[in-house]
């Protein structure tokens, strides 16, 4: 990989007050490809996305993140994003008063970058069109995740980085982000994938990580990791 492209994580480290969440983390998502994040509950997955992308006067942290070539790590939270870097956070956060196509257009930010608009996530998620007027609290789960991504790509990215984006969801549902999600990737952005079904990630992802105990213990690409029977039994349950 071109380490001027996509989002590069170099030995990233946070700590809440005197506790350890992750260590020394390593990972790149090159230009196009989707990359996953996998491990059991507590293993500081979602830890590192939020020090990736959030900045929190609560959490102390160590390393460095760049984004296409650009260091995001220590800048304030709308810098990051500024920088090409979004977020579609575990619990969706969309704004449930505020219609569909109210909640995509109060995040639009400079379309000729990547050329988002309302027309290109429409297009995506056909399903979000139908209820362009709709209050966003009426929304099934499947729809306000799908509002979530499209409230994202809203802010032309060009790196996605998503937080268990099929918690909670009918496997229909989940095939229809998945494959949104492959769309995506078609079209050359980048995308962190954290995802607690280990089976589901591997379908779509070129490269995984697992994590454990704040850090990452392996990384393969998917068939690699599907023929470690010892990593699936260890850490993945599988």
């Amino acid at each position: 990989m071109n380490e001027q492209e996509g989002l590069v994580v170099r030995e990233l480290s946070v700590s809440y007050g005197k506790v350890p969440a992750v260590r020394g983390a390593s990972l790149n998502v090159a230009r196009g490809e989707v990359v996953a994040l996998i491990g059991p509950n507590s293993a500081g997955k979602t830890s590192l996305l939020q020090a990736i992308g959030v900045r929190s006067p609560w959490r102390k942290v160590a390393g460095s993140v760049h984004v296409d070539g650009r260091r995001i790590d220590g800048r304030p939270t709308r810098a990051r994003w500024s920088a090409g870097l979004r977020i579609v956070p575990q619990g969706r956060e969309i704004f449930p008063s505020l219609t569909v196509e109210e909640n995509l257009r109060v995040a639009a930010r400079s379309p000729e970058r990547h050329n988002w608009n309302l027309e290109r996530v429409y297009d995506l998620f056909p399903r979000l069109a139908e209820r362009r007027q709709q209050r966003a609290k009426t929304l099934s789960g499947g729809e306000q995740q799908m509002l979530a991504i499209g409230r994202a790509l809203m802010t032309n990215p060009d790196c996605l980085v998503m937080d268990e984006p099929s918690e909670g969801l009918a496997p229909i549902i989940i095939q229809g982000l998945w494959e949104a999600i492959a769309k995506l990737k078609e079209q050359g952005l980048s995308i962190l994938l954290v995802e607690q079904n280990a089976n589901l990630a591997l379908k779509l992802v070129d490269y995984v990580h697992v994590m454990s105990k704040g850090q990452v213990v392996y990384s393969a690409t998917p068939q690699e990791l599907r023929a470690n029977d010892k990593i699936k039994s260890s850490y993945l349950g599988i």
